[in-house]
This record gives structure tokens, C-alpha cells and sequence, in this order.
């Protein structure tokens, strides 16, 4: 459809002059039908015999909405995330060695930013809240199925029984459902899966292979006798000798890693004195496997409690990595100790003594003993010393069960 002022031009190009009338009609009404007709334009782009003027990201930049785009990269992201994860799974199947990918600066941080911690307290605050006796039996059954849980092992395998899902989690396990191997000097505190062990070198502990994170910033300054640290410039080697107290040890670390479906609780992973507990505040990242292939230090950054003392051998230490939604660790015998709580900030550590002037030694562990427990999965992870002849009984990702052996000499 040609506009008035179109019209116009074409009567005046054919010789058709108009009257006075119209000419005078067409020169008060022609800038209005022309800005209407300019209105209506698609405004693509205006074609010149010089360039072409382009219009259309303007328009498109003005319609675009923040949640739409949040929605567009991050979904791109995550895709793109997998596509990687099914490569390298290929690859795997090939069998060639995938180099490990690690996490920039950028990713940990907007990782971290997360608020873990405050969904954490709100999925603790929801596993208390008492389920409807009609609908324990689906909710746990859909766990069950989905996480490959075995109720045959459980104390209670009527469903019903578990008022809420903190005590589902924490659910205990028959007798003789998990028998302590006595021949071996070291047993798995849990149910799980092997994510690395070995030797401690050059002060970096293992988290899977070839992924390190510092000795110290795990486990923090070593404490003397009067509880006072020592002096925090120590180097590697110096701070090593400070955990390796005989002469011909060596210091070892195997990590353990509990799946939702596992059982929570943890117990003594052999016969032991605790005598030191500190407590890491910090963030609430997941610790599944992945994570911990693509994020450097992933235990550091995370909330922890570090239990230390001492067995047979010198030095010993099993701490507990808390994960998301499993801001709850509990210690037994340690009523002091809160987990994930507002009151403490990130980047500090709490430290606990047991040694007291009417317990000079600290708390005595047996070996299978009940020492704690997640409100879900987690992680595990014992350093100790121990004599060069020491043997793991081990291989890297393989499952293992509490009481089961971890290693002797």
C-alpha cells in the first residue's frame, strides 16, 4: 500500500497536477501520514544507495528479560557441562587418561557465592518436621528406589517407624549386618567408596588423583602440648615433622566418600585416643566425586571437623567434610560442637580440647566403635602415621563397607 506522500510523488512524476484543494489537503495531512507510515515500517533496515543501517538489535536488546537470559546461558552452560562429562566418559571407555579440568578462579567463587549454607539449615529444618503416618511409606520408598538403599540391613525395616526423614538418614543397622575384621589394624569408619589413598607427598594430600590440596590448610596449624600453635611461616617439611613423631614412619591418607544412599553413621576406625577437635566454618559445596575432579582444595573450602589424637603408631586424625545439605555433622561424645551455625563466619576454626586436668589423655575409642554421623552423604578422610611397611588393602574407587579393611602392617 503506497502512502499520501507516495501518492503524491507518483501524480506529480506522471505530469497530474492537483488542484489547489487537494495540494493544500495533501501539505497539512503528509507529515502525519508520513510519520504513521514511518511507524509502521519494519524497522530491519533502511536501504540507501551508500550503506545499509541496521536497527534490529536495538529492538531485540530492549525485549530481552534478565530471567530469560539467566535462563538461556546458564541452561547453555549446563549442557554444555555434560557434554563434556559424556566425552570424557567415552574417552574413559577407550581407555585413554582424561587430564583433570579444574575449576577457574571465576567458577569457585560464583560457586561459593551460592548461599549452601542457608538452604543447608532450611533442608535440616525440613528433615525434622514429622511426616504423616499415611505418607512415610511412598516418601521413603521413592529414597529407596532412587538411591538403591538396602532395608534388609536396617535395625527397623518397617518404614513407618521413621517419624521424619533426619531419622530415616540416621537410621541404624542390624548387629551383625557389619562385622569389624579383626586381623587388620585399620578399618573403614564407614560405608562408601574409595576416592583416593597412599602416601602423604611434599605435604599435598590426594583428593582424587592427580587433584591435590595443602596438608596444613586442611587440618590447620599443629598445636603443641599447651595448645598453643606454632608459628604459622613453618615450612612444608618442618610442619610434616611436627605430625610424623617416630623416627622410620611415614604419614598416610585414604578418603571416603558416602553417597545419599549410604549409611550415615561413622564409627573408630581403629583403637585410639582423641584428644584435640577442631572445627572448620565454611562453605557447603558438594563433594560428590565430579566436584571434587574439577574444584582444587574442595575439602579446604568446605565446613570440616578435624578430630585428632594418637594410637599405637603416633599421630592420628579422621576429620568429617561436611557437603550441601548435610551441614549437620555430630560427634558423640562432643555436645559443644554446632555445625553450620550463623554464629560462626567463614575462613576461622574453633579448637576443643578433651585433654582436661582430671582426663589427661583425652576420649578412648575402640575400634568399629560409634564415633558420629551426616545427616546425609559426605566425606571422610584420615591422615595418620604409620610405619613404611604399611599396607593398604585398597584399590581406587571400589566400595567398601564399615568394618571392612582399610590397611596393617
Amino acid at each position: 500500500m503506497v502512502s499520501p506522500v507516495g501518492q503524491l510523488y507518483l501524480r506529480l512524476l506522471r505530469g497530474v497536477t492537483p488542484g489547489r484543494n487537494s495540494l493544500l489537503h495533501c501539505e497539512i495531512t503528509a507529515p502525519s501520514h508520513f510519520l504513521q507510515a514511518l511507524r509502521k515500517l519494519p524497522l530491519r533496515a533502511f536501504s540507501t544507495n551508500a550503506r545499509k543501517v541496521h536497527t534490529a538489535p536495538a529492538r531485540t536488546f530492549l525485549r530481552l528479560r534478565p530471567l530469560r537470559l539467566l535462563f538461556v546461558t546458564g541452561g547453555g552452560y549446563a549442557g554444555y557441562r555434560q557434554y563434556e562429562k559424556y566425552r570424557d566418559r567415552e574417552l574413559e571407555k577407550l581407555g585413554l587418561e582424561i587430564p583433570p579440568k579444574l575449576a577457574s578462579y571465576w567458577e569457585v567463587a560464583l560457586y561459593k557465592s551460592v548461599p549452601t549454607r542457608l538452604l543447608s539449615r532450611a533442608w535440616g529444618r525440613l528433615n525434622q518436621v514429622e511426616l504423616p503416618h499415611w505418607l512415610r511409606g511412598p516418601v521413603y520408598s521413592l529414597y529407596i528406589w532412587t538411591f538403591g538403599v538396602n532395608m534388609k540391613e536396617a535395625a527397623v525395616e518397617d518404614l513407618h517407624h521413621y517419624r521424619n526423614l533426619s531419622e530415616f538418614f540416621r537410621r541404624k543397622l542390624k548387629p551383625q549386618a557389619r562385622p569389624v575384621c579383626g586381623l587388620h589394624s585399620v578399618i573403614s569408619p564407614s560405608d562408601g567408596k574409595i576416592l583416593n589413598f597412599g602416601q602423604v607427598k611434599n605435604c599435598e594430600v590426594e583428593q582424587v588423583k592427580g587433584i591435590t590440596y595443602s596438608l596444613e590448610s586442611f587440618l590447620g596449624p599443629r598445636t603443641s602440648a599447651g595448645d598453643l600453635p606454632f608459628s604459622p611461616d613453618t615450612s612444608c617439611g618442618s610442619f610434616k615433622s611436627q605430625l610424623v613423631t617416630r623416627e622410620g614412619n611415614e604419614l598416610y591418607h585414604c578418603v571416603i566418600y558416602l553417597a545419599p544412599g549410604d549409611y550415615h553413621c561413622f564409627h573408630s576406625p581403629t583403637d585410639w585416643t582423641v584428644s584435640h577437635r577442631r572445627h572448620f566454618p565454611g562453605s557447603l559445596m558438594s563433594v560428590n566425586p565430579g566436584m571434587a575432579r574439577w574444584i582444587k582444595e574442595l575439602f579446604c573450602h568446605n565446613e570440616r571437623v578435624v578430630l585428632t589424637g594418637d594410637w599405637k603408631h603416633g599421630f592420628f586424625s579422621l576429620t568429617a567434610v561436611g557437603a550441601t545439605n548435610v551441614g549437620s555433622i555430630r560427634i558423640y561424645f562432643d555436645r559443644d560442637l554446632h555445625t553450620n551455625s550463623p554464629e560462626y563466619s567463614k575462613g576461622s576454626y574453633n579448637d576443643f580440647s578433651f585433654v582436661t586436668h582430671a582426663n589427661k589423655e583425652g576420649i578412648p575409642m575402640r575400634k568399629g566403635e560409634h564415633l558420629g554421623e551426616f545427616n546425609l552423604g559426605s566425606t571422610i578422610v584420615l591422615i595418620f602415621e604409620a610405619p613404611k611397611d604399611f599396607d593398604f588393602k585398597l584399590k581406587a574407587g571400589q566400595k567398601i563397607r564399615f568394618g571392612e579393611a582399610l590397611g596393617s602392617l
